[in-house]
């Protein structure tokens, strides 16, 4: 009897987990031009999982984005802090008259044109414990892990494990070396097919282990 093939995970479906509907796929689900979610990128969260946009990107009024890469883990709670958040702190009152309407909103001129922090950027393969914060324009690197509860105030390096509040590097996961063969590798931007034929290395597989797969599609 010939070989089953190895089939891939459907990245279209919105709850990859039919007996858990706790857990979303992104991808599926943002529907906001300002959020990039890429393929198999999830969210676990017990109470309202759909409600990523809302309940888990904050004071998105644009035009900043927020982007984030493939194969992310993002568990309950991960909140993600947009540049709309800003108030004036040059004056003797941070609060924003004019949102509140009335005759106040002649002078919205005063809260438009904040400075911003840019967009925030995730890579990928990165893994946001529980209740992780990321402040505006944040950059984190590929295969990095956010700690439980940890407030994220500047960039991340790719493989670095930060925790705290504000967040501090712990440790990288790897020597700087096998970092940049592991970005060099790029595993999350293999065909499915052949991440799917390749899984149990991806996962705890070595970087010669991976070298060798990616040089099967003529990679490094």
């Amino acid at each position: 009897m010939p070989p089953v093939p190895a089939v891939p995970a459907d990245p279209t479906v919105l709850h990859p987990m039919p007996d858990h509907p706790r857990v979303v796929l992104l991808k599926p689900l943002v529907k906001s031009p300002l959020i990039e979610a890429g393929e198999y990128s999830y969210y676990d969260d017990p109470d309202d999982p759909t409600g990523f946009e809302t309940r888990n990107v904050l004071y998105h009024y644009g035009p900043e984005r927020l982007v984030i890469g493939k194969y992310c883990a993002l568990g309950t709670g991960t909140r993600f802090i947009m540049n709309g958040a800003n108030h004036r702190m040059d004056g003797p009152s941070t609060f924003p008259f004019p949102t509140m309407g009335g005759s106040w909103t002649e002078h919205f001129d005063l809260i438009t044109g904040l400075p911003g922090r840019g967009d925030t950027v995730v890579g990928n393969d990165v893994w946001f414990g529980h209740g992780a914060t990321v402040m505006p324009g944040v950059r984190i690197g590929h295969g990095a892990i956010i700690a439980a509860g940890a407030v994220v105030t500047g960039d991340v390096p790719d493989y670095g494990i930060v925790g705290g509040n504000p967040a501090r590097l712990i440790r990288t996961r790897y020597a700087a070396e096998d970092v940049a063969r592991l970005l060099a590798v790029a595993w999350w931007d293999w065909p499915v097919q052949h991440v799917t034929e390749h899984v149990r290395t991806i996962m705890s597989g070595s970087i010669a282990e991976l070298e060798a797969a990616s040089a099967l599609l003529g990679r490094p």
